[in-house]
């Protein structure tokens, strides 16, 4: 089956290694531009671009799909079909409409539950206790598309967007090949998403990021998991020379009780608007990540201590 594969981030790259383990010919991948990335904010390309070029597959990295000269390009590839995996644009009609077969989407959720840009993220901070991954017919509508095959994937009480994902990458690559197959064969189901139960998973917003203390313990755990490590959920820190921004990488519900941002005892336990959040990895502006003993010290947080 001569195919496209179009997706972005580290979790497109199992995706488009399982495919060419299994022998499908790609004609040609498509990812987002190289973006400025470090401290010298270098042009670099995306995960799924280095994987690519590494196995000399032909990159293609346009701006746009929507321009009438990429379309034309991928028209001429003379597709049976194309795989999508968090390509990070939109798809018009006359794209869907170009492979033979159609095209197919890997999305990291049980759809209709958390359609949309952020799906990984959103169950974790939703506090939901089980995902999963599906592969599923594109159409114009925003994942709507119907389903063919589905594999379900448990929340653990300390998972982060990071490992999640990497449960989700494993399970999407395990399941595109047998729905290929199905799909060339003529064998595959396709069935319709429940009307009942859509929610979105709209993209996370910087504002997200910050920290509210006054909120229940549970629901600030979730949500610093589902951010971690990217963008990362932070507070202000004090320190002799003012304000210190930190982004909390791992953390972990306990008992305890006071002001919403106090610092209840030596080892980064903080109390919220209900119970408390321990604080296990951190990670300040300018420095790696770090465990709670390592970053404390470098900057003390002794009980009693106020975190904006």
């Amino acid at each position: 089956m001569r195919l496209a594969f179009l997706g972005t981030p580290d979790f497109a790259v199992r995706a488009l290694a399982a495919l060419v383990a299994s022998g499908y010919q790609v004609a040609a991948v498509y990812t987002q531009p190289p973006r400025p990335r470090g401290r010298g904010q270098t042009l670099q390309p995306s995960p799924v671009h280095a994987f690519a070029e590494g196995l000399g597959l032909e990159v293609r990295t346009p701006a746009s799909m929507k321009a009438a000269d990429v379309i034309a390009g991928f028209r001429a590839l003379e597709l049976e079909a194309a795989v999508v995996v968090a390509y990070g644009q939109i798809l018009v009609r006359e794209v869907l409409e170009a492979p033979r077969l159609g095209c197919f989407n890997l999305h990291g959720s049980l759809l209709p539950r958390w359609r949309g840009a952020a799906p990984i993220q959103r169950a974790i901070m939703a506090g939901d206790a089980v995902t999963g991954v599906q592969v599923m017919r594109m159409s114009e509508g925003l994942d709507e598309g119907p389903v063919l095959l589905s594999a379900t994937v448990p929340i653990a009480v300390d998972d982060t967007a990071a490992t999640l994902q990497a449960r989700l990458a494993e399970a999407g690559a395990a399941l595109l090949p047998p729905a290929l197959a199905a799909i060339g064969s003529g064998t595959a189901v396709e069935t319709p998403q429940a009307v009942e139960g859509v929610t979105y998973a709209r993209k996370i917003k910087p504002a997200e990021a910050r920290i509210d203390w006054t909120r229940h313990a549970a629901e600030l755990d979730a949500h610093i998991r589902g951010l971690s490590p990217y963008p990362g959920a932070w507070f202000d820190a004090p320190s002799t020379r003012g304000p210190v921004r930190v982004k909390v990488l791992l953390s972990r519900v306990e008992a305890g009780g006071g002001a919403p941002g106090e610092v209840l005892d030596g080892g980064l336990r903080v109390a919220c608007g209900e119970g408390a959040v321990r604080l296990l990895r951190l990670q300040r502006e300018g420095k790696g990540p770090q465990d709670a003993e390592t970053f404390l010290r470098g900057l003390p947080l002794t009980a009693g201590t106020r975190l904006g």
